[in-house]
């Protein structure tokens, strides 16, 4: 299998190629910088994600595509549509015109984020989105079901936690997920033979976690690591630090908190 990771050059997309290094016939990194070091199996395509003759260019010869290029923060709405909107479209239109019939889709955790952490939620509940952010990860995740029903492009959404090498907060202990779990999820989309357009959430077997992932584990995900191992690191990153209501009492943390207005958060028990 030849694949395309876009953001190949970025965080997530450089755990992604370590861990799929041998794995594939090809890895092909689409990024705004090149990525670095660029393996035996590997080619570097350096280009904007909101061009659409870029991406179309970077799909060609291309089996399935896993896309993780993005506005990866809360900012103006201005800032985030070229990559979360416009990208998205530009890489699911390009996967039809190429053949491509597959994509992994990062998806957020902020697409949902409005969620109490009192609340257990799966892939069925209504998207809560957090955010400006939070929001373009919605409308992709829409994007990738107008594509699977209307022209067969098949997709894994993958609403992704906290994919820091460890967790570096109490709320990442729910949330975290490590870089070979991750590429676990990842390679499960791109192979089961099952797959139309599915929801599933990227994390670990975390032991606080806010989410029931029962539809990744129908799948075959069997997660190798969990937050709780690494509890010294996350709060040790808590030292010091000021929370608002909101960013304790909503799944979406500090996404939630910003320019929030909402009215009155229970207190935490």
């Amino acid at each position: 299998m030849k694949i395309l990771i876009t953001g190949g050059a970025g965080h997530v997309g450089r755990k992604l190629r370590r861990e799929f290094a041998g794995r594939f016939a090809l890895i092909r990194t689409f990024d705004m910088a090149p990525a670095e070091p660029i393996g035996p199996n590997e080619e570097s395509v350096v280009g904007d994600i909101a061009d659409m003759a870029a991406v179309e260019s970077a799909m060609q010869g291309i089996d399935a595509v896993i896309h993780m290029a993005a506005e990866p923060n809360e900012a103006p709405i201005e800032t985030i549509l070229p990559a979360n909107v416009i990208g998205t479209w530009n890489v699911y239109e390009a996967a039809r015109r190429c053949g491509v019939k597959r994509v992994i889709f990062g998806s957020s955790n902020h697409a949902v984020g409005f969620y109490p952490r009192t609340q257990r939620i799966d892939e069925l509940a209504p998207v809560r989105p957090d955010s400006r952010y939070g929001l373009s990860k919605c409308w992709g995740e829409a994007t990738a079901a107008l594509y699977a029903d209307k022209y067969g492009v098949k997709s894994l959404i993958l609403r992704i936690g906290n994919a820091a090498d460890l967790p570096g907060s109490e709320r990442a202990l729910a949330i975290w997920v490590s870089g070979r779990d991750l590429a676990q999820i990842c390679a499960i989309g791109l192979e089961h033979p099952d797959i139309h357009c599915n929801v599933v959430f990227g994390v670990s077997n975390n032991a606080a976690c806010w989410y029931d992932n029962s539809a990744a584990y129908r799948l075959g995900y069997k997660p190798q690591d969990r937050a709780e191992d690494h509890t010294d690191a996350a709060m040790a990153g808590e030292v010091g630090q000021q929370h608002e209501p909101a960013d304790l009492y909503f799944q979406g943390g500090p996404f939630c908190a910003r320019e929030y207005a909402g009215g009155m958060i229970p207190p935490k028990s």
